[in-house]
Formats: C-alpha cells, sequence, structure tokens
C-alpha cells in the first residue's frame, strides 16, 4: 500500500503478536517468518506538449519520469501512428522527432523501471506532432471557412448588382482563396472524406478546384463525381435568374462526338442571332464547318480550339462563320453570326394535340430557371382549361436548376388530392450534418410538395394550378439531369405513373448550393435527393425497360432516338409520336441500336475531339441562391 507521504508502508505481524503458543513442554518456539516483497511503485510519464514543426525540422524533447522509488532508473519506449508525418527515437530519456510530411501524428511513449519487479511499466502518455509545409498547410487540419473568406487575390471593387450592397471582399491572395475552397469543401462536400488533402500553395484556384473532389469511380469505372465545376458568379446570376447568357441562342446536340462528328442544332431560343432571318438555325441543322475549320473531322487540338470558340463565345459581340446544312437539304450555306446576351425562354411548343382518346397536352420544358416558374403556370393554366386527358412533358435537353420549380410542376400535374400534404424530397448531406443543413443552418427535415408561388416570377402564396394527373408521359435523354430527374423521382414518390420515352437520363440524384467567393460561383456536390418513400438511388439514371441494356432505373415506356427530321410537338417526332402510341396500345417502336445516347451541349468545349458540357446539370435547392459560408 502507498501512504499518503507517498513513502511505501508495509505491516509485519509476529505469531507471537497472534497469540499462537508454541508445543510441548519448553523448548519448542515458533519461526517468524520472511516479509514478504514489496510490490513496486509504477513510474509516471509527465505531460508533454503538442509540437509544431515544418516539413524538414527535427527537435528534441526531453521526458520526465516520476517514481515513488527514488531509487529506480528508468527505460523510455515509444511510438508514432503515422510515419508518413514524423519519425520518432530514443536516447536515453530523450526524444528525437524529425519532420517527414504534412500532416498530424500522435507520439505515444511509456517508461519502464529497471528494477525488474512487477508493476515497472508506466500508464501510456501521448502529445501531438503537427507538421506544416512552408504554406503553414496541415494535412487533415481544417479551420473554418469564414477565416479565409472574401480573402480575394483581386478583390472586387463598388456594388454588388445581385445584392445592391458594395462588395464584402478584401485583399487576401490565392493561396487564402485556396484555403477557403479547402475548408468549404471538407465542411459541406458530400464525400469529403474521399477528396486527397492538398497543400493550397500548390496552384491556382481553378486547378486547385479541380482537386476538391473524389477520384473515386462507379462499378461502371465512370467518375463518381462528373458534376464539379464553376462559373463566372456574374455570369451565373444572369443565367439563373433572369437566363441571359452569351452566345447566339442555340443549343448544340452531338450524335457522333469523335470525327467524323455529327453536330446538330437540338434547339433555339426566340428573338436570338440563331432565329434571325439571316441565319435561320431549325432544330437539325448540321454544322460543317466553324470559321474555316472542318467541323466534321478537325483532328488537332488547335483546330478543336477554333470550333469551341465558334460554338461557345466567351465574349458580346463575337463574330464567327458558320458553314451549315440544312434540314432536308443537300445545299450548304454559309451564314455569320454575332454573339449577343441570350435570354432563355425555359417553356416552348406548349400545345393541345387532339386524339380519339381526348386531348394530351404537350410543353417542352427546357431550364429549371427563376423565369420558368411564371412560364410553367401559364402553361398549365392553358392545359388545364382544354381539360387535357393526359400530358407529355418533353425534358430531353432539361439540365435542372431550382427543385422548387420542380416541386411545383410536379404538384402541378398531381393534383392537390394526390401530392398535398405529402413529402417531395429529402435532402441528404454528408455524415457530419444529419441534424442541420450544413449551408442554411436550418434544421433538416422533408420538404413537402408546394401548392404556391415561391417569389422567383410569381407571388410567394399565389395557388398553382393543377392538371390532376394519375400518369405523365416524360420525354427524356441524357440532357435530363438533376431537378428535371427529381420531378420523375417526386411523382413516383406519391405513386404517379411516369412513363419514359426516350433515352437514359443522365443520374445526379445530387444537388448544390452555388456559392460565389471572390467574384466565382462554385458548384460542389453537397446533397443527395431522395422522394418521400426515402428512394434516390439512380445515378444511373432512370432508362425505359424496353432498352436493350437498361443502365439504371427501369421504368415502363419505349427507349426511343432522338428525332432531328422534326420540329417540337409534331406528332410525327419520333419520341412524341411513341408516346401517343404507348398511350394508345401500350407499344414501343423498335428501339435504337447500338447509336448510344447524345452527348449535349450548353457552356461546354471540345476537349481531345470530345464534345463535353461543363454544366451537366443543376439542382439548386433553395427558392433563391443562399449564402454559404
Amino acid at each position: 500500500m502507498i501512504s499518503k507521504t507517498g513513502v511505501a508502508a508495509f505491516l509485519f505481524l509476529s505469531t507471537a503478536a497472534l497469540g499462537v503458543a508454541g508445543c510441548g513442554g519448553g523448548g519448542g518456539g515458533s519461526t517468524e517468518p520472511a516479509p514478504p516483497t514489496p510490490a513496486n511503485a509504477k513510474p509516471t510519464v509527465q505531460a508533454i506538449a503538442d509540437q509544431s514543426l515544418t516539413i524538414g525540422d527535427s527537435v528534441e524533447v526531453t521526458v520526465s519520469v516520476s517514481d515513488a522509488d527514488a531509487t529506480d532508473t528508468h527505460t523510455l519506449s515509444a511510438s508514432v501512428n503515422n510515419e508518413g508525418a514524423a519519425t520518432v527515437t530514443v536516447d536515453g530519456m530523450v526524444l528525437t522527432i524529425n519532420a517527414i510530411d504534412s500532416g498530424v501524428a500522435t507520439v505515444t511513449v511509456t517508461a519502464a523501471d529497471n528494477s525488474g519487479r512487477a508493476n515497472d511499466t508506466s500508464d501510456p502518455a501521448t502529445f501531438d506532432i503537427a507538421v506544416a509545409s512552408e504554406s503553414g498547410w496541415v494535412r487533415g487540419v481544417f479551420e473554418e471557412a469564414s477565416v479565409f473568406r472574401n480573402s480575394c487575390a483581386a478583390p472586387r471593387r463598388g456594388m454588388d448588382p445581385a445584392t445592391g450592397f458594395a462588395y464584402v471582399d478584401r485583399q487576401g491572395t490565392t493561396r487564402d482563396e485556396n484555403n477557403w475552397l479547402r475548408s468549404w469543401s471538407d465542411h459541406s462536400y458530400l464525400w469529403y472524406a474521399e477528396i486527397e488533402d492538398t497543400d493550397p500553395d500548390c496552384c491556382d484556384t481553378p486547378a486547385y478546384f479541380e482537386l476538391m473532389k473524389t477520384t473515386q469511380t462507379t462499378p461502371s469505372g465512370a467518375e463518381k463525381d462528373r458534376f464539379h465545376f464553376f462559373m463566372d458568379t456574374e455570369e451565373w446570376n444572369e443565367l439563373s435568374q433572369s437566363g441571359v447568357s452569351a452566345g447566339y441562342g442555340a443549343r448544340f446536340a452531338v450524335l457522333a462526338p469523335r470525327p467524323p462528328r455529327d453536330i446538330r442544332v437540338a434547339y433555339t431560343q426566340p428573338n436570338s442571332p440563331a432565329t434571325h432571318p439571316d441565319a435561320a438555325f431549325a432544330r437539325g441543322t448540321k454544322i460543317l464547318a466553324i470559321d474555316g475549320v472542318d467541323a466534321i473531322h478537325a483532328p488537332s487540338r488547335a483546330e478543336v480550339d477554333v470550333l469551341n470558340a465558334g460554338l461557345f463565345p466567351s465574349e458580346l459581340g463575337e463574330d464567327h462563320q458558320f458553314t451549315v446544312l440544312d434540314p432536308g437539304s443537300n445545299v450548304q450555306r454559309n451564314v455569320t453570326l454575332r454573339s449577343a446576351s441570350i435570354t432563355s425562354d425555359p417553356v416552348q411548343h406548349v400545345r393541345v394535340i387532339e386524339t380519339a382518346a381526348g386531348p394530351v397536352g404537350y410543353l417542352l420544358f427546357l431550364d429549371h430557371i427563376a423565369t420558368a416558374e411564371k412560364r410553367l403556370v401559364d402553361a398549365i393554366t392553358e392545359l388545364a382549361a382544354a381539360e387535357i386527358e393526359d400530358l407529355v412533358l418533353d425534358i430531353r435537353y432539361n439540365g435542372g436548376g431550382y427543385t422548387v420549380i420542380a416541386n411545383q410542376l410536379a404538384y402541378m400535374i398531381a393534383g392537390a388530392s394526390a401530392a398535398q400534404g405529402h413529402v417531395f424530397s429529402e435532402l441528404r448531406f454528408n455524415d457530419k450534418h444529419t441534424v442541420f443543413n450544413p449551408v442554411t443552418g436550418e434544421v433538416l427535415r422533408p420538404t413537402l410538395f408546394r401548392t404556391t408561388g415561391a417569389g422567383l416570377s410569381v407571388a410567394q402564396g399565389e395557388p398553382l394550378p393543377t392538371l390532376d394527373l394519375d400518369r405523365v408521359f416524360v420525354l427524356t435523354g441524357p440532357g435530363t439531369c438533376s431537378a428535371s430527374e427529381a420531378i420523375i423521382n417526386g411523382l413516383r414518390g406519391i405513386d404517379v405513373e411516369v412513363v419514359l420515352i426516350g433515352q437514359t437520363t443522365c443520374g445526379k440524384p445530387h444537388g448544390f448550393y452555388p456559392t460565389d467567393n471572390c467574384g466565382t460561383t462554385y458548384f460542389t456536390v453537397q446533397f443527395e435527393i431522395v422522394n418521400g418513400t426515402g428512394f434516390g438511388d439512380y445515378a444511373g439514371g432512370f432508362t425505359p425497360d424496353n432498352a436493350p441494356d437498361p443502365d439504371g432505373v427501369p421504368l415502363a415506356g419505349c427507349a426511343v432516338g432522338d428525332d432531328f427530321d422534326h420540329a417540337f410537338g409534331d406528332t410525327r417526332e419520333a419520341r412524341l409520336n411513341a408516346a401517343l402510341a404507348y398511350r394508345s396500345d401500350t407499344s414501343c417502336p423498335d428501339p435504337p441500336v447500338g447509336t448510344g445516347n447524345t452527348v449535349l451541349a450548353t457552356v461546354d468545349s471540345l476537349e481531345g475531339g470530345l464534345l463535353r458540357s461543363k454544366i451537366h446539370g443543376l439542382t439548386i435547392p433553395q427558392d433563391v441562391v443562399p449564402p454559404s459560408g
């Protein structure tokens, strides 16, 4: 036992003291036993301060050991849990620590006394070593994103047109901007644990952002995150709020992405350069050459760059010459287009088709942008007045946007009896955020079907019109993404039948809060979306169930290739025609063979001979773009 003074005290009792008498008459006395061997006192390693080092540094740390037995000497043992960051060696009572690479390592130290008796090893003592790069980066250690936010290499000055207030930018560095991206991604990115932590001093900010994502692939070998991008904040604000962007008012589709390429006009915007009488681009117009470069066979990167510059002008007022072939013609013509500010009309070709089984509504829905709210309300009001029996919703080119608009449209299709009070969707964030939304701070709860205006372009609280349908025909393609897929999934969650006509959708049950920092808006996947039944596993997309090799979640319907020979809303157009036939007798045309999916372009580029979309589909979760810290 240990006395209060720290000195070992032991109690010895003799047989005499216990009153044990000897036997016999005289000489047979008792023998006193030898005292027991005392237990050895356990040494204690005194607390060791944490260490902060720079890569390449070494430091010696003297360890102090206390022991109730002052005569004891001790032997140290030390181990480190992350030798990639630091190593440790022992020499007597001194530890030598060598900083190897950025990161945090924990050193565990024990002391054993040299008495050779039991209970002679101390409890372990630990301390941390933080190894930083020259820039101060420590792998795996993150400060709050707010520390770096608005610290800009080139601060904006003046008034922010989006808020009406002065910009909050302050002078900073590229490293500050990268540090914000790093901390913000670690905080909110859905797959944050799969980001390889990288020194913010490594590269410029666009390159650094490309590193802030998972490198994992899906079972099929595709990128797990195909939706990581950024764009100029001013450009994004114009596009998301009013549908304004620089271009010609034509969206291109690529039927063959590699030489020999086949690039067509998918659709045009009214009152744009593409629809001016001098150009007269129509759906299906084929692009043969741009500024003298063969668009079909151009093999070199320099030639591809010319095609990019022509297809996707970066500035207003750019002139580019196109050689085109109109649908149904064999005569080439040359057209000069000048880029301008293009205002997107997100809802087009609304019409009622009379059939023997009753009227059918058709509408082409292109973008979930703010102005779409009013255009959809007007379209549904018109179709409801016509008392349509079915709706054909054409979202083959709709890459997504505000999910509140997807929610409203789904409600307007299903009606109050099926949807009101039911869950449209639920957002699920990474495992750091299971109770509160990491961006808004709100308590996470399911989103019900919205029955009124959201204030984007329809007055907040204004009741929405409804069609009260228990079935909808949806025309889809690989450009059907995000919020567009949320319409399909949300309706399926309340047992509205969705009949899919076209191709497999893009497979994006994920979304993001577009977040500005220093004039760039970043789109990083932050949540996944599930419907009222909790289903959201459609990363392979939704696909017609008669497709030869279904890639995604199979739904009733028909696999039908895109038809560039007929206008939208024309009953001869392949997908609309198939929808009307299926409605009559559930028949389908033979599915296309070997043609693959159309590749679509918005704000895109031709890279390595491939036309790739920068905006793969937007899902924006709130009525307005919220701030993020």
